[in-house]
C-alpha cells in the first residue's frame, strides 16, 4: 500500500492544527509556510476535511482554520480514510468493501493481505493527534537537550 500526497500532506496540515490547538484559527498560508506545502493544494484537502467535520473555518480578518474536535479525539487512521478512502493493501481486502475475487474461497495469499490491513488499521487507529503533538515536544527536548550538549 502506498500513501498518496493526499494523505501525507493532509496529516501534516492536521498535526499543525493539533499543535496549535486552543489557540486563534490559523490562517492556511502559515500551515503551508511551515509545513512546506503547496497553499494551493492544502486548500483542497482542507475543503475535503471540512466536509468530513475534522477541522472547521472561520472567516474574516482573524480567520482560519482550527480542528474541530480535540486532537486527542482525531486518529490518524480517520485522517487517511478521508482522504485516501479505504485502507487496504489490495482491493480485495478493503475495509469497507472488498471487490469479489473469484479465487477467494481458495486464495491462498488473502489471509496475508488481509492481517496486512489489519496491522496497518490498528497502528493508524492507535495514534491521536495529540499522541503526535508528545512525540514532537519529545524530539523538540531531546533536540534542544543535544544542541546544548554539543
Amino acid at each position: 500500500m502506498r500513501m498518496s500526497t493526499k494523505g501525507h500532506y493532509g496529516l501534516k496540515a492536521m498535526f499543525d492544527l493539533a499543535l496549535h490547538y486552543g489557540t486563534d484559527p490559523i490562517p492556511l498560508k502559515n500551515v503551508a509556510e511551515r509545513q512546506s506545502l503547496s497553499e494551493n493544494y492544502l486548500e483542497q484537502l482542507i475543503a475535503v476535511l471540512r466536509r468530513a467535520g475534522l477541522v472547521k473555518s472561520v472567516r474574516g480578518a482573524q480567520g482560519g482554520y482550527m480542528l474541530a474536535r480535540d486532537p486527542a479525539e482525531i486518529k490518524v487512521g480517520e485522517i487517511i480514510r478521508v482522504l485516501e478512502g479505504p485502507i487496504a493493501p489490495l482491493e480485495c481486502v478493503s475495509e469497507e468493501e472488498p471487490s469479489v475475487c473469484e479465487q477467494s474461497d481458495c486464495c491462498m495469499t488473502r489471509s496475508v493481505w488481509e492481517k496486512v490491513r489489519d496491522s496497518i488499521v490498528d497502528v493508524l487507529d492507535s495514534i491521536s493527534l495529540a499522541d503526535m503533538c508528545r512525540d514532537a515536544e519529545k524530539v523538540s527536548q531531546d533536540k534542544a537537550f543535544y544542541m546544548y550538549n554539543i
